[in-house]
């Protein structure tokens, strides 16, 4: 692979009570095509849209430990417009991201010794969040719609960019049962 390894962008929006099921539900999404390895179909209902889960139990502890900090990140922002660390707005909204990183183990070649694998990124999928708040139930309403909709491209945008972009999966060369482990780092750029 040359260059730079693609990296995709997902906006959501979402208040406070469902930004934790709003973002886990996206992440769950992302693994489920993703992950290459047999899966049980599973999906779950978030705003009224069924999305698809991976029900591994290591990326469900991995995805509710990244999701529980995001969202502590998000009010910690939303408390103190002062970090720098975030774009908060001043009606109240705070912003933040994760990154699910997808790696490829590729074996380092010496001159006589063989050594230690190292790990490179071949794809990573950008979760952009905003959090926001609503002082009236018509701006509730109108938050909530916002939520579905971006929700809904969000999960959208997945399916239509695995089905496009497969030139750069690298080949499976093992025989592990997760040919290529993965990350979710938390607010990534800072």
């Amino acid at each position: 692979m040359d260059g730079k390894p693609p990296e995709f962008t997902l906006e959501l929006s979402a208040d406070r009570s469902n930004v934790k099921d709003v973002v886990k539900g996206i992440m769950h999404t992302v693994f489920f095509h993703r992950f290459f390895t047999p899966l049980t179909p599973a999906t779950h209902d978030v705003l009224d849209t069924t999305l698809p889960y991976v029900s591994e139990d290591d990326i469900e502890e991995l995805i509710e430990t990244r999701a529980t900090a995001l969202v502590r990140s998000l009010d910690t922002a939303s408390s103190n417009h002062t970090s720098p660390q975030y774009s908060a707005k001043s009606n109240g909204t705070s912003r933040g991201s994760l990154a699910i990183k997808f790696l490829e183990k590729k074996r380092r070649k010496g001159w006589f010794i063989a050594k230690a694998d190292e790990e490179t990124v071949w794809e990573t999928w950008t979760i952009e969040v905003t959090l926001t708040s609503a002082r009236s139930e018509p701006e509730a309403e109108r938050n909530r719609r916002v939520m579905e909709s971006s929700l809904q491209k969000a999960a959208m945008k997945v399916v239509t960019t695995v089905n496009e972009e497969k030139g750069h999966i690298p080949p499976i060369t093992t025989n592990e049962s997760n040919p290529f482990p993965y990350q979710i780092v938390v607010n990534p750029k800072t």
